[in-house]
């Protein structure tokens, strides 16, 4: 449970990837916060399962299966937050995939699927939700100290969250005098399902590459995105803040 204390009363968030992870610790802290939220993702189990315990503890709930790569799927989704809710308030497009292979092996429909759900899928999301977003509305897109640096054997994931960086500040650019923020947070090594089969393969090395010397939580990284998503950040704007341990610095 997060440490840190937010009234999103009356707001309407909409979070994909919000069946676990990241996107599924943030939905719950900013259902506790007093926010309604929608919950896309395409487990349709876990996405069932986290919408009725939030529903259990009192919360407003819309869940919905989502393909994040697959337009059709998101235009059903903003048209169901239409009906229901008639705007968005904070938008944040987690869902993401990290598979493993060297660029001389990769085969290219894995470039592909990558792309299309790391960065396209944020791309259709947030065209679509636009039209929906009001003055003091704001985005937070999740990248990676990967979009920074490369990363060894994700060359795909790596690119997909560079583009997320420049997509960022061009909506910041574009959307900012409609007075509507858009931030990114940059991750380093997160102790999540995403993540599990690189960090045993090769946790022990990044843990020692990281300053604080271990991984960190998805409520960490939630926290800060809970921060950008306030009016505490009222004047933060195009910016990528890096929760990752020191990791961005290290390198």
């Amino acid at each position: 449970m997060s440490n840190c204390t937010w009234n999103f009363e009356g707001k309407i968030a909409v979070i994909t990837g919000a069946a676990g992870g990241i996107g599924g610790v943030l939905a719950e802290l900013l259902a506790q916060a007093g926010a309604s939220v929608v919950l896309a993702d395409l487990d349709r189990d876990a996405l069932d399962d986290s919408a009725k315990r939030l529903e259990a503890q009192g919360h407003d709930v819309l869940a919905m299966q989502v393909n994040a790569a697959d337009a059709q799927s998101i235009d059903a989704l903003i048209a169901q937050v239409r009906e229901r809710y008639g705007r968005i308030d904070f938008l944040v497009p987690s869902a993401g995939i990290y598979p493993e292979s060297s660029v001389a092996e990769m085969p290219d429909d894995q470039w592909r699927r990558v792309q299309s759900i790391n960065l396209e899928g944020v791309f259709l999301l947030i065209k679509r939700a636009i039209p929906l977003l009001v003055a003091g509305s704001a985005i937070v897109n999740l990248t990676s100290v990967a979009g920074h640096r490369g990363s060894r054997n994700h060359a795909h994931y790596a690119a997909s969250k560079g583009g997320l960086i420049a997509l960022t500040r061009t909506l910041a650019l574009e959307l900012g005098p409609q007075r509507i923020r858009v931030n990114a947070v940059s991750p380093g090594i997160i102790d999540t399902a995403m993540t599990t089969e690189a960090r045993a393969s090769h946790g022990e090395q990044w843990v020692a590459a990281t300053p604080l010397g271990r991984d960190g939580s998805a409520q960490e990284v939630a926290d800060v995105i809970a921060f950008l998503l306030s009016d505490a950040a009222s004047f933060v704007h195009g910016e990528v803040i890096h929760a990752n341990g020191g990791l961005f610095m290290a390198g």
